[in-house]
């Protein structure tokens, strides 16, 4: 099972999106049958089964086992992943595009470039998985509290200089092209923003 499973077809993510699907996702983090499943969820196994096999058609669980018990074999599913992420590309006519309205301090433009983000990377890991090699990502991920507003600009200012710099000196016109974003948002559990914080 993998830790992290990218959905890009836009059939699956809607069949991922079911409630009842969804939960039964979230059931099989550890292999079950349908019966097991039914009694669970609170429903009857035939229809249990019925959403079990559009899962399985969508490859978002697996059979894991086969058990005979008497005349019936009872099938054993878990879920590809812990968890999955729909990819923009599931939704490809809508999807958010940076390019179209560039604008560093817009909370829009941040979420395109997070829907950029997760759709390459998404891309990436499932060509690397059918190749059997690891992605070459580096991450960072922190929290910062700022005193005023004032001192918020100034970090921003700070860092795009420093990002530059870096950038400047590690570019090259050959080798790998890599993506950088740099991002900083209001953590969603500090305190309600101040008029002047917004």
């Amino acid at each position: 099972m993998e830790e992290v499973a990218v959905i890009e077809d836009p059939a699956a993510a809607e069949i991922s999106l079911d409630p009842i699907r969804n939960r039964l996702l979230a059931e099989l983090a550890r292999p079950g049958s349908a019966t097991m499943l039914a009694a669970k969820v609170g429903l009857p196994r035939q229809k249990v089964n019925y959403h079990l096999r559009a899962l399985e058609q969508h490859g978002l669980v697996e059979l894991v086992e086969e058990r005979r018990k008497g005349n019936v074999t009872e099938r054993m599913m878990q879920a590809t992943a812990a968890s999955y992420v729909i990819s923009p590309n599931a939704m490809a006519a809508v999807a958010p595009d940076p390019d179209r309205a560039p604008d560093r301090l817009s909370a829009r433009w941040l979420l395109a470039l997070a829907a950029r983000l997760v759709r390459e990377v998404g891309t990436l890991i499932t060509g690397s998985a059918r190749a059997e090699q690891r992605v070459a990502t580096f991450a960072l991920d922190g929290e910062i509290r700022f005193a005023t507003p004032a001192d918020r600009a100034a970090f921003a200012e700070e860092l795009t200089s420093a990002v530059s710099d870096l950038i400047s000196r590690y570019h090259s016109e050959t080798g790998r092209k890599h993506r950088l974003v740099v991002a900083v948002h209001p953590a969603l559990d500090s305190a309600a923003p101040t008029p002047k914080d917004t």
